[in-house]
């Protein structure tokens, strides 16, 4: 196996197109993440790489939410976010969960700076089709990449809240998955990476299992109405799904745990399933 240095050699000489990369985790898989990801992750910042995070944080919401007393419920897979709701979705994810992953990326020799969507109209939304069923859940319609692009020229890596907010000042609760693609779309990244804790998608080899190096949106569909892909999965490839959204061309579906996986991933390794529009 390479070293970690040459990984990060690989990664910073894949080209300008791979200089930004967005990489999108969520909040539970982030607290699972091991301190090596973390080393990881500040050694390609070193290198010249330049980090954007945006991040979730659903299972902390949900937990604080039950111990204030506020109830509730998932429509079509959104939380249903009424105003009490939404003033914890933005504490948890923009006060709380933002904040630790800065601090663990200092810890470990990174500079990061943390950025709630709503900040400057980071990001910009309005209110999904079925407002009326989820309540203050939103679609982006814009990104302002230039405070991005001015963090990064300020050699700190942006971990970023997916809370939106209008011109007139609503706030709104967007998914990261959706967030992550939309960032990735403004700022001009054609790949995006998915951390979870899978090592990607698998498929039926015989009486075994192997990892699928490479997989389009409609092969995905049809492995899920095969039932090839079920259980927790499915949640998990809908995400990736999402994040391809304008000039992202292709997902990475990557385990966090593995080692020195970012840098491995962007010096061209194959690891995780790639998930690309079309063949």
């Amino acid at each position: 196996m390479q070293s970690a240095v040459g990984h990060a050699d690989q990664a910073k000489h894949a080209g300008v197109a791979r200089r930004n990369f967005v990489m999108k985790c969520g909040g539970s898989t982030l607290a699972a993440l091991p301190d090596s990801f973390f080393d990881d992750l500040a050694r390609l910042q070193s290198e010249g790489l330049q980090p954007v995070i945006v991040h979730g944080g659903g299972p902390a919401i949900s937990d604080n939410l039950a111990k204030l007393g506020i109830e509730t419920e998932f429509i079509h897979g959104l939380r249903k976010t009424t105003e009490p709701v939404l003033d914890v979705v933005e504490m948890v994810l923009a006060g709380s969960i933002n904040k630790q992953i800065v601090r663990r990326i200092g810890m470990h020799g990174g500079r990061a700076l943390g950025l709630s969507g709503s900040d400057g109209y980071l990001i910009e939304a309005k209110p999904v089709t079925n407002a009326a069923e989820v309540g203050w859940v939103g679609e982006v319609t814009h990104v302002q990449a230039s405070i991005i692009t001015g963090v990064l020229d300020m050699d700190y890596m942006p971990v970023i809240a997916p809370i939106g907010i209008d011109r007139s000042g609503q706030r709104y609760n967007i998914n990261a998955d959706t967030a992550a693609g939309a960032v990735a779309s403004h700022l001009g990244v054609s790949r995006m990476i998915v951390v979870t804790d899978v090592p990607g998608i698998l498929k039926k080899n015989g009486v075994e299992k192997k990892v699928l190096e490479s997989i389009t949106i409609q092969e995905i569909e049809d492995m899920i109405s095969t039932g090839e892909i079920y259980g927790g999965m499915i949640p998990k490839v809908r995400a990736a799904i999402a994040c391809i959204h304008g000039k992202v061309k292709e997902v990475v579906i990557v385990d966090g745990s593995e080692p020195q996986v970012l840098s491995r991933v962007l010096g061209g390794e194959s690891i995780g399933t790639r998930i690309v529009r079309m063949q």
